[in-house]
């Protein structure tokens, strides 16, 4: 689109889409208002403003909205039972243990780092924090080093997953709106995380602990642990039975022949839904022994009405893409963005760093800047468009502050002050964000 050919229908819906998310902004900040209604409203007005007819716009809406769900909400309950079963069968513990009775001293760090990824694998980030937060604490009076030395690579480990590495829900929705292949995404997500983990968690620990010396708070009483708990082995094949499946759906995609027998096994094993419900049913006999049935039934049970509020808000947001699409505001940067000769993946982190930074919300900044892009990643090859996908991300977890709940949590978890929280989560988060651009622009250049 040249500047010749700029028109006011274009500039009317560059508008629309800037007062759509500048009202999401005002409703989610100011009047904290929840975000599935505030999604809600924003479409509404984005819509309006671009001219749509009403008719039109709910249906945008809704369809958007189903077709979201449809794709991405079985797998969020499915990732939330299995979470829910590694917590209660004891599982986790036993992750936490093994490995930590195996490191110590300067290790201590990156085993955090390890158990923190690995829990991280099948949870949201705040029921993994929530259970992380014990295991820190613990470790801390036990070895005596700083907490923030062992905290800092405990919550880099799972923040880096909950935006970077499916089946989480920001990662789910950018692979939806982009039509990115989640096998692919996952696999070079996982290959972006290890070294940015490195880096935000341990490595940038050392200076962490020495901004912010934290007091131990008193220890609490020791809670009754289940008696009989899943071996390591058995814990650790279930949490990464998915990742395996998926993994080899995508590898048998690029070295086998479409007619190969095998290709079709791992073709359908591999299906995110198949391979998440097959981890679940694992779960329930590898780790679900210890509970009985009627314990295996209630931590199932207990695992759904959690996520309803996710579900609302990723819904919500699946209805603000498909109006941003409908309206043809897509179409309207897409062309920006090749006249300017800006990179897609760049162009897709810093919009997703802008609603970030606005809205504090790592899923809307997901959500949005995924719908806003989209038709930049039609004619994309699998690669950059998993890529994509994982610019995106990287800039949903950009400087976390006073207007992000995660940010909150970690301050009162650990009693810090808000100075000492920027200091280290908001630092640490964005350490992250830049580092995992750092890597996933050169891997677009390269694949």
């Amino acid at each position: 689109m040249t500047a010749a050919a700029w028109t006011g229908h274009d500039a009317r819906l560059i508008g629309a889409a800037v007062l759509g998310i500048a009202l999401i902004v005002v409703l989610i900040t100011k009047l904290r208002l929840h975000p599935f209604l505030a999604l809600v409203l924003g479409s509404g007005l984005l819509g309006l403003v671009a001219g749509m007819p009403v008719a039109k716009l709910v249906e945008s809406f809704t369809k958007g909205v189903g077709s979201t769900v449809a794709g991405v909400g079985v797998l969020i309950a499915l990732g939330s039972i299995l979470g829910k079963l590694l917590a209660d069968s004891g599982g986790a513990d036993q992750i936490v243990d093994t490995i930590l009775g195996r490191a110590s001293g300067r290790r201590l760090p990156w085993a955090m780092a390890l158990v923190a990824a690995l829990i991280g694998l099948p949870m949201f980030f705040e029921i993994g924090l929530v259970m992380l937060i014990p295991v820190v604490l613990l470790v801390a009076r036990r070895s005596g080093q700083p907490v923030m030395l062992l905290a800092i690579p405990a919550l880099a480990g799972l923040s880096v997953l909950h935006g970077l590495v499916p089946p989480h829900p920001g990662p789910l929705v950018a692979v939806d709106a982009l039509h990115a292949n989640l096998g692919l995404t996952l696999g070079l997500g996982v290959l972006v995380a290890i070294p940015t983990v490195i880096i935000a968690g341990p490595l940038f620990a050392r200076y962490a602990a020495r901004w912010a010396p934290v007091s131990l708070p008193e220890e609490p009483e020791q809670e009754a642990r289940a008696e009989r708990r899943p071996s390591f082995a058995a814990t650790l094949t279930t949490v990464l039975l998915p990742v395996v499946l998926m993994l080899g759906k995508a590898l048998a995609e690029i070295l086998l022949p479409e007619d190969n027998p095998v290709r079709h096994v791992l073709d359908f094993l591999g299906t995110p839904l198949v391979a998440l419900l097959l981890a679940v049913l694992v779960g329930m006999v590898a780790l679900g022994r210890g509970l009985g049935r009627d314990g295996l039934s209630k931590s199932v049970s207990d695992s759904l009405p959690p996520i309803a509020g996710v579900l609302l808000i990723v819904g919500a947001g699946g209805g603000f893409k498909q109006t941003l699409v409908d309206a043809g505001i897509g179409d309207v940067i897409t062309g920006l963005a090749k006249d300017a000769d800006f990179s897609p993946l760049l162009l897709g982190w810093l919009i997703a760093v802008a609603i970030r930074l606005a809205t504090g919300s790592a899923t809307v900044a997901t959500i949005s800047a995924a719908g806003i892009i989209a038709p930049l990643a039609a004619d994309m090859a699998p690669t950059q468009a998993a890529l994509l996908a994982l610019a995106v991300g990287a800039g949903s977890l950009f400087f976390s502050h006073v207007n992000d709940a995660g940010f909150w949590l970690v301050k009162e978890s650990f009693g810090l002050s808000v100075g000492q929280t920027v200091k280290t989560w908001s630092i640490m988060e964005t350490i992250i964000s830049v580092v995992a651009i750092a890597l996933i622009y050169p891997l677009s250049l390269l694949l």
